[in-house]
């Protein structure tokens, strides 16, 4: 793999995408820091799994990247790397309410929202900001930004309005820091559709859960679902030297789900 060595924090990998874009990163003997907000146990399988698939190191770090403390404590782990090479930025929350019911949301759940989904990815990216750049100092490298996010933020459509606003914002966002930070660092999204994990049964319950899936697997031109394991490729690719030449963009991942009117 084209990624030896890297340096990688990788934010909310207990489990979901966050866990599979490290165990796949790992596979490269990266450093790895995995960090998880309450998920101490699933964050601790995470990083044996890291280091079984074959990471040099892996540390696991608790924070709530909505606070810009924990968000410097995070990158203050790695530190002793002086170096990252590769920050994902995975963490996200939602809230599940329809969305023609405006009595649903209050002011705080939107401010909740954003402070995870979009105000964290910035806090966590101005944090690592000068190990990120420690390499073009060091020996002319680029590193990597690679913001998870959602085709909610290009669609419209999603588990709320304030998911859908949250991630409509991280998307603009990414193509601002790409031009902010080029040419030392190189900041990509990723947007996936609907993920098969456990944030979706979490969310709304087994049941409504496989109704989602089953529909969407009948719909979708390729008649399939997407796996967290399918996002950590797309995920793997932006992180590494593979997408070099590569910024400011949004890649949407949904087994075409998009293409229906």
């Amino acid at each position: 793999m084209s990624g030896y060595g890297l340096c990688t924090i990788v934010t909310g990998a207990a489990m979901g995408v966050g866990a599979a874009s490290a165990r796949l990163l790992a596979k490269c003997r990266a450093r790895m820091l995995i960090n998880y907000s309450t998920s101490k146990r699933d964050a601790e399988a995470t990083a044996e799994s890291c280091l079984n698939a074959g990471a040099a190191e892996v540390l696991v770090v608790q924070g709530d990247v909505s606070r810009d403390e924990d968000c410097r404590k995070i990158v203050a782990a790695a530190k002793h790397w002086g170096k990252i090479d590769a920050l994902i930025n995975n963490a996200g929350i939602t809230k599940h309410v329809p969305h023609h019911d405006l009595e649903g949301l209050s002011a705080e759940d939107f401010q909740r929202i954003y402070a995870v989904n979009t105000i964290g990815p910035y806090q966590m990216i101005r944090a690592a900001r000068p190990l990120l750049e420690a390499n073009a100092r060091a020996c002319g490298a680029v590193a990597a930004v690679v913001n998870v996010s959602s085709v909610a933020g290009i669609s419209g459509d999603g588990s709320s309005l304030a998911y859908v606003a949250s991630k409509g914002a991280l998307n603009a966002m990414t193509l601002s820091l790409a031009r902010a930070l080029a040419p030392a660092v190189r900041v990509n999204t990723v947007c996936p559709g609907f993920v098969d994990t456990l944030w979706y049964t979490k969310g709304c319950g087994e049941t409504r859960a496989k109704e989602m899936r089953d529909a969407v697997a009948a719909k979708a031109p390729l008649k399939i679902v997407t796996r967290a394991e399918d996002i950590a490729q797309i995920v793997y690719f932006l992180a590494t030297s593979a997408s070099s030449n590569m910024t400011g963009e949004c890649v949407r991942m949904d087994a075409g789900s998009h293409l229906i009117g």
